[in-house]
C-alpha cells in the first residue's frame, strides 16, 4: 500500500538524503585505475567478469547491425522513425545561435558556435532494452553535428542494435558498467577517448562520471527516476497509470502525488493497488510504490509548488498551465491530464534524459546545446582599444598585474 502523508510530514518524507556509497566509489576507482594502467586488458577482464563477454573485439559487427534491423516489425521501424523525427525537430531548436555585435565604433564582439569532436552516449541494458535512450542521447549530437559519435551497452539487445543501425550509427560498443565510463574517458588500444559522455546508468556508472569528471565531460549524475504530480481534481485511474509508469522502471524510483483532495487522494490508493493486479512489471513497481511512493494532501496548491520547487523532482506533472509561471524546478514539465510522462519518454519531442536528485535547480534536460561549445570573440580598433586603455589598466594594477597593464600602453608609445 502507497504511504499516505499530510502536512509538514510530506516534507520530512521529500529531503532527499545525499549519500555517496563509499563501497560503490572504491569499487570504481579500482576500477578506473585498473582501465587507466592496463587499458583493453582491464576491459576484457571486467567485462568476462561482470558482464560475460566472450568475444575478442567489443566493437559490434556491420552485419550485425544489419540483421538487427530486418528483425524488426515495420509498425516499430515507423514508430522509431516518429519518435526520432519529433526528437530532432525539438533539437534543432534548442541549438544555440552564433551572433556578432558592433558595441561602438571599432568593438566587434560575439560568439561562435561549434560542435564537440566526440561523444559517447552510454545505453544501460539491464531490466528493459531502452531503445528511446538511444535515440534521446544520439540525435541531439547529430543536430549538433558532432563528427564521431559512439553508444556503448554491456548486452545491447536486437532492439537497441536496431535503434543505432536506423540513426546510420557505425561506432556501438558492447561494453558497460564503470570500465566502459572509464574506457571512453581515458581511452584505451581498441576505444577511442572522447570529449563528453551522456546517458544514464547504474550506480557504479553514476560513480564513475562522478569520479571522472575532471578528465572528461559529462552530462550529470543520474540517481533513480522519479515523477512529483501536482492535482486538485482529476482522473484517479489515470494519476496512478502514470505513477505506475515511474515505478516500473526501477524498486528505487520515486512517484508522488501532492493534491488538495482527501477523496482524490484515496481514489489514487485504490486504483494503484487495483491495477498493479494486472501489471506484468507489478513486482518491481509494486517495491518501488511501498518503498518510495507518497500520495500527500496538502491545504493548498500554493504550498504543493513549494514542495515541488524545494525537491526539484526530474518529471513534474501539473494540472493548470496558469501553474507553470510558479514554477523554478524542475528537469522537465508535463501540463495537462493529456500529457502523460510516457508521452515524453517516446514521442512528444522534448529529451528524456533529465537531472534526478535535486540538479533540477540547476540545469534542465540534455539538448542540443550540450554537444556544443560557444566560443567569444572580440576584435578591438586601435581607436577602441585607446577608448579602454586607462580602465583595463587601472583594473590591471589594482590585481597586481603589471604586464597586463603594460601590454595595452605598448602599443601607444
Amino acid at each position: 500500500m502507497i504511504r499516505t502523508l499530510q502536512g509538514e510530514q510530506i516534507a520530512g518524507f521529500l529531503n532527499r538524503k545525499r549519500s555517496s556509497d563509499c563501497e560503490i566509489d572504491k569499487t570504481v576507482a579500482r576500477i578506473i585505475d585498473d582501465v587507466r594502467r592496463e587499458g583493453d586488458a582491464a576491459l576484457h577482464r571486467y567485462a568476462r567478469e561482470l558482464d560475460g563477454f566472450e568475444g575478442d573485439s567489443f566493437l559490434v559487427s556491420d552485419g550485425e547491425l544489419i540483421e538487427s534491423r530486418k528483425t524488426l516489425e515495420a509498425d516499430v521501424v515507423d514508430a522509431m522513425r516518429e519518435s526520432a523525427d519529433n526528437i530532432r525537430a525539438v533539437a534543432e531548436m534548442q541549438l544555440p545561435k552564433s551572433w556578432e555585435s558592433h558595441l561602438n565604433p571599432g568593438r566587434r564582439v560575439g560568439q561562435i558556435v561549434r560542435p564537440l569532436q566526440s561523444v559517447c552516449a552510454y545505453i544501460p541494458s539491464g531490466r528493459y532494452p531502452l531503445v528511446s535512450t538511444v535515440m534521446m542521447t544520439v540525435i541531439p549530437a547529430q543536430v549538433a553535428r558532432v563528427p564521431k559519435i559512439a553508444i556503448t551497452s554491456a548486452r545491447p539487445s536486437r532492439e537497441i542494435l536496431a535503434a543505432a543501425s536506423l540513426l546510420g550509427l557505425e561506432k556501438i560498443y558492447r561494453l558497460g558498467g564503470a570500465q566502459a565510463i572509464a574506457a571512453f574517458a581515458l581511452g584505451t588500444e581498441s576505444i577511442p577517448r572522447v570529449d563528453r559522455i551522456v546517458g544514464p546508468g547504474n550506480a557504479y556508472v553514476s560513480a564513475a562520471k562522478r569520479l571522472l569528471a575532471g578528465e572528461v565531460s559529462i552530462d550529470f549524475v543520474a540517481g533513480p527516476t522519479e515523477i512529483m504530480i501536482i492535482a486538485r481534481e482529476g482522473n484517479p485511474a489515470w494519476i496512478a497509470a502514470d505513477m505506475l509508469a515511474q515505478a516500473e522502471h526501477d524498486v528505487e524510483a520515486v512517484a508522488i502525488l501532492l493534491t488538495t483532495s482527501q477523496a482524490l487522494a484515496e481514489g489514487v490508493a485504490h486504483e494503484i493497488e487495483r491495477q498493479l493486479t494486472t501489471l506484468p512489471t507489478a513486482e518491481v513497481a509494486r517495491a518501488s510504490i511501498r518503498r518510495n511512493g507518497l500520495i500527500g494532501t496538502v491545504d493548498s496548491i500554493d504550498h504543493a509548488i513549494a514542495l515541488a520547487n524545494a525537491y526539484a523532482p526530474e518529471h513534474l506533472s501539473i494540472d493548470d498551465s496558469n501553474l507553470l509561471e510558479q514554477i523554478n524546478n524542475a528537469g522537465s514539465i508535463f501540463i495537462g491530464s493529456c500529457s502523460p510522462e510516457a508521452a515524453g519518454d517516446y514521442a512528444s519531442g522534448p529529451n528524456h534524459v533529465l537531472p534526478t536528485s535535486g540538479l533540477g535547480r540547476v540545469r534542465g534536460g540534455l539538448s542540443a546545446a550540450d554537444f556544443v561549445k560557444t566560443i567569444s570573440v572580440q576584435e578591438l580598433s586601435r581607436d577602441a582599444l585607446c577608448k579602454l586603455s586607462t580602465t583595463i589598466c587601472r583594473l590591471a594594477r589594482l590585481e597586481g598585474l603589471e604586464a597586463h597593464a603594460r601590454s595595452v600602453e605598448a602599443r601607444f608609445p
